[in-house]
């Protein structure tokens, strides 16, 4: 997929560098199609390293995606340079008036505080609000996809007794759903969250459909069933190294941290991890982009986020 990002973006060295196909402005602007409009909120600290994982996964069908990159002003962003965020990221006063094809929100490390207890909830509900008239389909990530199926279904989430982390086998609930064509009947995923939400709460709820699950990580993937809402509760776009640097972090705090599960070779944290998520990682987006924006998403992009019947 050829992915239109600012020039100077650092992500844009990054891809390049892995082949992956970033497509100028100058260039994008003489193509004579409609690329699908994708806002990206993100949440994360280390937005920069959240950029390019995200936009890494965007990068695998001939569709141009256009990308903007959305930030909350009721909170204060301590790790990313405010060089950067005024450079290329947008706030929500810029962009209530206008419409997307998708919708993507990114985890946060604030799981342990109750929803209404972090500083930048009411924005992110003004967000969520407005992404039912004005996205065709949103994709939740992490605390993300906790706060959206919480906001929108009121699907509540549970202390865990200590942090899922690492990387987990999962099934399929429903190997119907073309969010997960192509997945093999096991596959891996990475977690890294001291909450859940239930698989019970997901299936007693009219509006909602379980798609995939871990005997030992609980929830992965449940979406709505009319798609315009997504939610995975895990990290599908993490690096191989990303869990590594959060046990180091951890550990170089005091925190009493056991190794990410499945990850380190004989759970040796001196290995290099292996990567068994990769591919069906990239799968889950590029299914959610082919069958659930780009398929069925209006041309006329004022439209977007219109229901069927409308």
């Amino acid at each position: 997929m050829p992915i239109r990002i600012p020039d100077a973006l650092p992500a844009t060295a990054a891809l390049e560098s892995e082949n992956i196909f970033v497509m100028t402005e100058h260039r994008a602007m003489h193509q004579d199609i409609r690329p699908l409009r994708v806002l990206l909120l993100n949440l994360m600290p280390t937005k920069i390293t959240t950029e390019t994982q995200i936009l890494r996964k965007l990068s695998n069908t001939p569709i141009q995606v256009e990308i903007e990159l959305l930030q909350t002003v009721s909170h204060d962003a301590k790790n990313t340079a405010a060089e950067h965020l005024e450079a290329f990221y947008t706030t929500f006063d810029d962009v209530r008036d206008r419409h997307f094809d998708g919708l993507i929100i990114t985890g946060a490390p604030v799981e342990k505080l109750d929803f209404e207890e972090v500083d930048y909830w009411p924005e992110l509900c003004e967000i969520m609000e407005w992404s039912k008239t004005h996205v065709h389909s949103t994709f939740h990530i992490c605390w993300g996809a906790q706060a959206g199926i919480y906001y929108h279904y009121g699907v509540p989430k549970h202390a865990l007794s200590e942090k899922m982390f690492g990387v987990f086998p999962h099934t399929l609930a429903k190997r119907t759903s073309p969010l997960v064509r192509g997945f093999d009947d096991e596959f891996w995923a990475p977690h890294s969250r001291f909450t859940e939400v239930r698989a019970a709460d997901i299936e007693a709820h009219p509006d909602l459909e379980l798609i995939a699950v871990s005997d030992e990580a609980g929830v992965y993937v449940a979406k709505s069933t009319d798609s315009q809402n997504f939610f995975v509760f895990g990290h599908p776009e993490y690096d191989r190294e990303t869990l590594a640097a959060e046990y180091e972090r951890d550990v170089a705090r005091g925190m009493a941290m056991a190794l990410p599960a499945h990850y380190y070779p004989d759970d040796d944290p001196t290995c290099e991890p292996v990567s068994t998520w990769f591919s069906h990682a990239q799968l889950l987006y590029t299914n959610w982009l082919n069958y659930y924006v780009y398929q069925t998403t209006p041309y006329d992009i004022s439209r977007a986020g219109e229901r069927a019947g409308e």
